[in-house]
C-alpha cells in the first residue's frame, strides 16, 4: 500500500543517522544531545516513591496541579512573571511534544511563520504539517547573531508566528537584552506570535543571564514559551517539559495537547513536582556544565579545530577549515568512522544546507568521554 507523503522531504533525523554511525563504527557519540551520565538518585527515588504510592493512573490533561504551582512558583522567582498554574501552564510530553501542539495551535494554511537558522529540525515539518509557510532569516557567521534587519525583511501581511530558541541549539548563541528589545520593537502593533523555545534556560556561562521571553510583559502576553525538565535534569528519556503562554493561548494550545498526547506520566510529575523544591538543581546547571566546556576546550586547544563562542547550551560548535574542505556531513562521517568521534554537520539545520564547515559536538558527557573524545580530535 502507498500514501501520498505529507513530508515527502523529510527522511530520518541527522540525530538517528549519526547515532546509528556511531554503534556501527564504535565511535564516541557527541553527536546527539544527551548525557552519558545519570539522572540525581534523589529523583529516581521520588519516582519509586509515587509509583509505590498509587500515582499510575492518568494524570489530569493540563498536568497534576502540584508541579504546575511550583513552575509557577519558579517562573515568578527567575523572570518576575505571574502565571495561573490553573490556565497558563501545560506539562507537556517533552519540548517537541509542545512545538507541535503550539505551532498546531496558531498556524493556518497560508500563514507564514519566521524560522531563524540555523533551526532545530522540529520546527519547519510541523509548520508545513498545518499548511504554514515557513520564512528563513539566518544568522550571522561566525557569531551567530540573529540579523533583525532581515528579520524586519522577512515579515509580512501574512506572519503568524517568529519561533525564536535561545540558549540556541545548535550553535550555544543566546539572545540579549538588545535582541528582545529588537524583537519588541518588530511586533508592536501586530497579531504576531512567539514561540519561544527555551529549553537550556538554566544552561547559560560566563555570568550572562538568561533572557526569557517571560521577563517582557508586552512579549510574554503574545508567546509560547516551551521549557524541558529532561534538559535540566538529565532525564530526556522521561520526555517531560510544559508550555507558559496566556490563558486564551493556553486554551487552543490544550485543545491540541488533549489529543496529541492528553496526559504525562503522573509519578514522573510528582517526582519533579517534588524535587523542584531543592533550587540548587537547577540554579547549579549553570556552572556544572560550563566547567564540562572549560574542560573540552582546554583538552582540544591542541588540536586543528577553531573553537566558536558558546554562551549556552551543552554544544560545542568547533570549525574544520583548517583541517578540511569536504562538505560538513562527509567530514562528519569520516570522523565518526576514522577517527571515532561522531558529531552533528550543522548544514542539516539550514533549508539550503548552508555549510560553513564547522561541527556541533555535545559536552554532556563524563569527564573520561571528554578527555577520551578530545585525545581523539587533537590526533586528527
Amino acid at each position: 500500500m502507498q500514501i501520498a507523503s505529507k513530508l515527502p522531504d523529510v527522511g530520518v533525523t541527522i540525530f538517528t543517522v549519526m547515532t546509528q554511525l556511531a554503534n556501527e563504527s564504535g565511535a564516541i557519540n557527541l553527536s546527539q544531545g544527551f548525557p552519558d551520565f545519570d539522572a540525581d538518585p534523589r529523583l529516581k527515588e521520588l519516582v519509586w516513591k509515587y509509583m509505590q504510592a498509587g500515582q499510575n493512573q492518568y494524570a489530569p490533561m493540563q498536568g497534576i496541579p502540584a508541579l504546575r504551582e511550583k513552575i509557577a512558583a519558579k517562573t515568578q522567582a527567575l523572570y518576575g512573571r505571574t502565571c495561573d498554574p490553573a490556565t497558563e501552564i501545560t506539562v507537556t510530553a517533552g519540548a517537541t511534544e509542545g512545538l507541535f501542539a503550539a505551532i498546531t495551535a496558531a498556524v493556518q494554511p497560508g500563514d507564514e511563520v519566521i524560522v531563524v537558522e540555523p533551526a532545530y529540525d522540529a520546527y519547519v515539518p510541523v509548520i508545513e504539517l498545518n499548511g504554514g509557510r515557513p520564512v528563513f532569516v539566518k544568522m550571522t557567521f561566525p557569531d551567530y547573531q540573529v540579523d533583525w534587519a532581515a528579520m524586519k525583511n522577512a515579515l509580512s501581511p501574512n506572519t503568524r508566528m517568529i519561533i525564536l530558541n535561545s540558549p540556541h541549539n545548535p550553535t550555544g548563541a543566546m539572545l540579549s537584552k538588545g535582541d528582545l528589545q529588537s524583537l519588541g520593537e518588530l511586533v508592536t502593533g501586530t497579531d504576531i506570535l512567539i514561540l519561544s523555545d527555551e529549553v537550556y534556560e538554566h544552561i547559560v556561562f560566563d555570568g550572562r543571564r538568561h533572557e526569557s521571553i517571560l521577563r517582557y510583559p508586552d512579549l510574554a502576553d503574545r508567546s509560547f514559551v516551551i521549557s524541558s525538565f529532561g534538559k535540566t535534569y538529565h532525564t530526556t528519556g522521561w520526555k517531560v517539559g510544559y508550555c507558559i503562554a496566556p490563558q486564551s493561548l493556553s486554551r487552543e494550545f490544550q485543545k491540541v495537547h488533549q489529543f496529541l498526547t492528553f496526559a504525562v506520566n503522573t509519578p514522573v510529575q510528582h517526582a519533579y513536582a517534588e524535587f523542584l523544591d531543592n533550587r540548587e538543581a537547577y540554579l547549579g546547571l549553570a556552572g556544572f556544565y560550563q566547567e564540562k566546556r572549560d574542560l573540552f576546550l582546554n583538552l582540544i586547544a591542541g588540536s586543528r579545530f577553531k573553537a566558536l563562542p558558546c554562551s549556552g547550551t551543552y554544544f560545542q560548535m568547533l570549525d574544520y577549515a583548517d583541517i578540511s574542505d569536504a562538505p560538513d556531513l562527509e567530514f562528519a562521517r569520516t570522523i565518526t568512522t576514522e577517527h571515532k568521534v561522531a558529531a552533528i554537520p550543522p548544514s542539516v539545520f539550514y533549508h539550503d544546507r548552508t555549510d560553513a564547515h564547522v561541527l556541533r559536538f555535545c559536552f554532556a558527557k563524563t569527564d573520561d568521554t571528554l578527555k577520551e573524545a578530545a585525545e581523539r580530535l587533537c590526533r586528527i
